[in-house]
C-alpha cells in the first residue's frame, strides 16, 4: 500500500497543535441531487443503521434514496439562508470564535478547524489541510455533548480510517462526551434564562434530544442516561422542580421502537393534561439545524397547537453565543494540558540543517 504523504511538506516547518471540531453534516444545496448524495453517505454508515449490510443496501438504494431526497430537499429549503445551511454557518462561526479565544493564550501555535462527518467540508480534506499547516498534535472535539455510537463513535471511525492511510500520524486526543461539563451546563441554563427574561416562563420546559433506536440502549449505549443527566443538571441550575420539565426524544425513523417518550407524541398529549404553555430546548444540538428549526420550531409547534395548546416556543441552540464559546474554550484548554505549545525553533533548525547537509535540500519532494 502506498501511504499518503505530503509532497509539499517542509521539514523546516514549525510544529503546531490542531483542534478539529466536527458536527454531523449537511447537504451542499437544498436540492434533490445534493440530498441524495448526502443521505447515501449518512445512511450507509453502519454506525447509524445497524442492519445487515446486504439487506440495508437493498432498502436504502431500492426505496429510501428514491423517495426521501425530494422530500428532504423541500424541508431544507425552508431553513436555507443566504449563507447556506444553518448548521454549516453556525459551526463555522463556532470555529472562528474558538480560534479567536485560543489565539489570545496560545498565539499562532494552536489552529482551529471545523469539518462535517458527512458532506463538506469533509473530515479527510480538513485533516489534510491541518497536517499541511504543521499540526503534529490533534485534538478532535465532536460537538455531541452526549455520547452515542451513532454519532461520536462514527466520528472516531472516520478519523481512524483516515489515519490508516497516512504515512505520518499526529498525536491524537479525542473528546467522547461532555454532557455533564459544568461550563456546558451553565451555557444551556444561561440561554434559557436569557429567553425567559424576554418571555414569561412556561408551565413546562421540554428538553428534546435526537432519538436513537431502543436496541442501542439495550446493547449498552450510554446516550439515554447521559441525556437524562444533562436534563437534571440544567434543571438544577435553573432551580426547577422535577415536575416542571420533561426529557423527550425526537426525529425517529422507521418502524422499530426508539427511545421514549417521543417529543411529538408528548406535545400532542400535554394540552389534554392541562399543560397549554411550553418551551422546548434541545441540549444535544450544539448548533441549530433542520431538526431544531423546522422539526421543533415548526412541525411540533403545529402538533401542540392543533391539540389544544396555546403558547409554544422553541429556545434556540447555543450556536456561537459567548457562554457556549467560553465553555468549549475551557474544555479544549483542559484537553490540551501536557502538550507543548511553545515554539521550538531550534528543533526546526536542526532538522533543516541535517537535511540540507545530507541531501542538499529541505523539501521532501527532492528526497
Amino acid at each position: 500500500m502506498d501511504y499518503r504523504g505530503m509532497p509539499d511538506f517542509s521539514h523546516a516547518q514549525q510544529d503546531r497543535i490542531g483542534v478539529l471540531i466536527t458536527n454531523l453534516g449537511t447537504p451542499d444545496a437544498p436540492d434533490t441531487p445534493s440530498l441524495r448524495r448526502y443521505l447515501k453517505e449518512f445512511l450507509s454508515d453502519p454506525r447509524v443503521v445497524e442492519v445487515p449490510r446486504a439487506l440495508w443496501w437493498l432498502i436504502l438504494n431500492g426505496v429510501i434514496l428514491r423517495i426521501r431526497p425530494k422530500r428532504s430537499a423541500a424541508a431544507y429549503r425552508t431553513v436555507w439562508t443566504e449563507q447556506g445551511s444553518p448548521l454549516l454557518t453556525h459551526t463555522k462561526a463556532q470555529a472562528e470564535q474558538l480560534q479567536h479565544q485560543l489565539k489570545q493564550q496560545y498565539g499562532e501555535q494552536v489552529i482551529v478547524r471545523y469539518a462535517m462527518r458527512y458532506g463538506n467540508p469533509s473530515m479527510a480534506s480538513v485533516i489534510d489541510s491541518m497536517l499541511e499547516d504543521g499540526v503534529r498534535k490533534l485534538l478532535v472535539l465532536p460537538l455531541y455533548p452526549q455520547y452515542s455510537a451513532a454519532t461520536t463513535a462514527s466520528t472516531f471511525d472516520a478519523v481512524a480510517k483516515d489515519f490508516t492511510q497516512r504515512r505520518w500520524l499526529p498525536d491524537l486526543r479525542f473528546v467522547s462526551h461532555y454532557h455533564d461539563d459544568e461550563g456546558y451546563i451553565e451555557a444551556c441554563a444561561a440561554q434559557i434564562r436569557r429567553y425567559w427574561q424576554q418571555h414569561d416562563r412556561p408551565q413546562k420546559l421540554i428538553f428534546s434530544y435526537h432519538g436513537v433506536p431502543l436496541k442501542y440502549l439495550q446493547k449498552g449505549d450510554p446516550y439515554h442516561c447521559e441525556c437524562h443527566k444533562t436534563s437534571r443538571l440544567i434543571g438544577e441550575a435553573l432551580g426547577l422542580r422535577k415536575d416542571e420539565y420533561l426529557t423527550t426524544f425526537q426525529s425517529r425513523f422507521g418502524r422499530e421502537e426508539w427511545l421514549k417518550p417521543y417529543t411529538d407524541e408528548t406535545l400532542k398529549a400535554l394540552p389534554a393534561q392541562g399543560v397549554k404553555d411550553v418551551h422546548v430546548f434541545c441540549p444535544g444540538f450544539s448548533a441549530d439545524c433542520l431538526e431544531t428549526i423546522e422539526e421543533i420550531g415548526e412541525e411540533n409547534r403545529e402538533y401542540f397547537i392543533e391539540s389544544g395548546g396555546e403558547n409554544y416556543a422553541y429556545i434556540p441552540a447555543l450556536n456561537a453565543n459567548a457562554e457556549h464559546i467560553d465553555a468549549l474554550t475551557r474544555l479544549i484548554e483542559r484537553e490540551l494540558q501536557g502538550w507543548q505549545v511553545t515554539r521550538d525553533s531550534q528543533a526546526s533548525e536542526d532538522r533543516a540543517s541535517a537535511l540540507k547537509q545530507n541531501y542538499g535540500s529541505i523539501e521532501t519532494s527532492d528526497l
